[in-house]
């Protein structure tokens, strides 16, 4: 059953595309095989950002929807069509959900159109580079013993929509009375950086909107050490300054040492080394209110370094050291001691927040630089256990410790085979089963690990084979 008094919590602007499977989603889950991005294995339960659309309930607003016709009026097939302009209008500015509410109910079953291998080679050759079109063919033989040949050749040549740009409507821009009614704090975690760390203070208090209080977290790891930070109370800082000083080190214990301490509406997550306009928090409040989003991840860029994407967009990870999140949502997260030391825990984090029902945007417009500073920080701390050994694991076992918690199996053998094809070219050995039968051996030291990290030996979910 429809659920018509959902749909103005649904539908909130006119840049927001929406579906629900009452089965499943017409693009199948073997998509995974090509794209490990967190979109392409979207959560029933919570609204979640996703281009996978399905044909039984959905919408966009007609006015969008009409931007799409010139390039898409060739597509006959309505899921294929549908799908394609939620993965363009990803891209440019749409937002895309699976969001439940659309649905009160599901009443008894419903006839689903069915999406056929060759419509999925298809999809694959319009919306991404075309040698994914040859890892879904291995993957289709390796896995699912099927040889569908004739759809990956007549898919070669179809129009590619990869990157294809396209104009949407602009939102209204009257949202200048919120700004007063919300609040901000922020947490930064900080390693052997004072200067950096009293720049980011600095660039903090010429606020136009002011934060109302930050939580500083300092580690030394060093015996007998004291803080560096002197300043902070030698100075006279327009908002509240929590001080936090212990040797135990670990941005991520660091960073939910602050969290648990967050009041405001807002927690901005920085890191210690970045600098920004006077302008930032005032326009970060103001965009979250235009675009109706919970969550934005900055534009950081590094000195001389060029912006990428140039178009406001859902966002495939997130940014713990330049993230904006709303503090109801990020206090439901933890980073997770898993990734302490290792790599992940931002893009973990940005998986809890989508599973708690929280997008995450990207803003080209709101700005940080990231100055990369050669002394302090957080990665190169103590020698990890697998560090230690004749062979190392490939990928980090943090990294795998991720793939395992977060992908679809279809992700993770994807995952693997794009893996071994691209570290190829960067090792010495030549010799491909040679090269192959040690990438093998990597891979399963890499989830014996994964699996330690994980307190989980559960050898079907961490096979990837």
């Amino acid at each position: 059953m429809i659920n018509t008094e959902s749909i103005d919590e649904v539908f909130q602007h006119k840049l927001i595309m929406a579906s629900y499977p009452v089965d499943d989603y017409f693009i199948p889950d073997a998509i995974g095989y090509v794209d490990q991005l967190p979109f392409s294995n979207p959560n029933k339960k919570v609204k979640y950002p996703t281009w996978k659309m399905s044909t039984a309930i959905g919408g966009l607003y007609g006015e969008t929807a009409l931007r799409f016709k010139p390039p898409m009026k060739e597509i006959s097939n309505f899921g294929i069509l549908i799908n394609s302009i939620a993965k363009v209008g990803q891209q440019n500015s749409l937002f895309c959900y699976s969001h439940p509410a659309l649905l009160k109910q599901i009443n008894g079953k419903l006839s689903l159109v069915r999406t056929e291998t060759k419509d999925l080679f298809r999809f694959v050759a319009q919306h991404y580079k075309k040698v994914r079109l040859l890892i879904l063919l291995y993957c289709f033989i390796r896995y699912k013993k099927k040889f569908p040949i004739w759809s990956f050749f007549t898919s070669v040549f179809k129009k590619s929509f990869f990157q294809f740009n396209i104009d949407l409507p602009e939102l209204d821009d009257n949202v200048e009375e919120l700004i007063g009614k919300e609040s901000i704090e922020v947490i930064i975690p900080t390693l052997g950086r004072p200067q950096h760390l009293k720049n980011v203070l600095i660039d903090l208090k010429n606020q136009k909107l002011l934060p109302t209080k930050v939580i500083i977290v300092e580690q030394n790891p060093e015996v007998n050490s004291e803080s560096e930070l002197d300043y902070l109370k030698s100075y006279t800082w327009p908002f509240e300054i929590v001080h936090h000083f212990t040797r135990n080190i670990g941005v991520c214990s660091a960073r939910n040492i602050a969290l648990d301490q967050v009041q405001s509406n807002w927690v901005f997550f920085a890191d210690d080394d970045i600098r920004f306009q006077p302008e930032l928090l005032q326009n970060v409040v103001k965009e979250a209110a235009r675009f109706q989003i919970e969550a934005i991840n900055l534009n950081c860029r590094q000195p001389g370094e060029e912006t990428a994407f140039y178009k406001t967009k859902q966002w495939g990870s997130f940014g713990a050291g330049t993230c904006v999140v709303k503090t109801m949502y990020a206090k439901k997260c933890q980073f997770s001691n898993i990734f302490e030391f290792g790599f992940g825990e931002d893009a973990d984090f940005g998986m809890q927040l989508r599973n708690k029902g929280c997008d995450i945007i990207y803003h080209p417009r709101l700005q940080t630089l990231h100055l990369k500073a050669s002394e302090g920080g957080f990665r190169e701390m103590p020698i990890l256990p697998w560090e230690k050994g004749n062979i190392s694991p490939k990928p980090s076992p943090t990294i795998m410790a991720y793939a395992i918690k977060h992908f679809a199996p279809e992700q993770l053998r994807g995952y693997k085979v794009s893996l071994f094809l691209k570290y190829y070219n960067r090792q010495s050995i030549k010799n491909p089963v040679k090269y192959l039968r040690q990438l093998r051996k990597r891979w399963k030291l890499s989830e014996e690990w994964a699996a330690c990290l994980l307190n989980e030996n559960n050898p079907s979910r961490l096979s990837g084979n």
